[in-house]
């Protein structure tokens, strides 16, 4: 078992090792932190959705940026849109699960804002619609992917497709990333 375990955490560092390396994705990081505060400077918010890990990571990046990353600091307005339960329940009744990003899109969704779509496949249906959505409204969007950056690929204004098709490996480096994007959005906006 445990070469096991040092096997599991080799191919992690292997496919974090490959992002550090990728000159595309590293200068697609710099321009989506430039956005992000871009965003917040003129007053917008930044909206995460995804489905189960990839909805507990969309969470966990929209408290980085609500509550603090590495110091006090003003709070700054980005939710996942899953959090109201509720509401997810009565969409997904009444209209379909398919809908229920998109629909909360409607609702709060403007132009200047950002939608950070987080799916392994690329093609989860709740995130391409609510992509469709954000579009409508001219919000940008980014999506975190796998390898082929699925069907939101081409609905993504900036795609984040870690060079995996293993769904644990990719999780992991979107946490990463995002992180990333975090701390680096905080230091700009609030680091004198």
């Amino acid at each position: 078992m445990k070469e096991r375990i040092r096997k599991i955490i080799a191919k992690s560092i292997e496919v974090k090792a490959s992002i550090e390396t990728d000159a595309v994705m590293i200068a697609t990081v710099e321009v989506i932190v430039n956005e992000i505060v871009s965003c917040y400077q003129n007053g917008g918010k930044v909206l995460f959705c995804g489905n189960g890990g990839s909805a507990a990571d969309a969470q966990h990046l929209a408290a980085e940026l609500s509550g603090r990353f590495y110091f006090d600091r003003q709070p700054l307005n980005a939710e996942a849109l899953h959090v109201n339960s509720s509401f997810v329940t009565a969409v997904a009744n009444d209209y379909g699960y398919d809908a229920i990003f998109a629909r909360m899109i409607k609702a709060v969704g403007k132009s200047g804002d950002i939608l950070i779509g987080l799916t392994t496949s690329g093609n989860s249906q709740n995130i391409l619609n609510a992509f469709d959505v954000a579009k409508s409204l001219e919000m940008k969007t980014i999506g975190f992917t796998g390898v082929s950056g699925g069907k939101l690929k081409e609905k993504s204004d900036f795609l984040l497709n870690v060079p995996s098709s293993d769904t644990p490996r990719i999780q992991e480096s979107h946490i990463m990333l995002g992180h990333i994007i975090c701390e680096l959005v905080e230091e700009k906006l609030f680091k004198a």
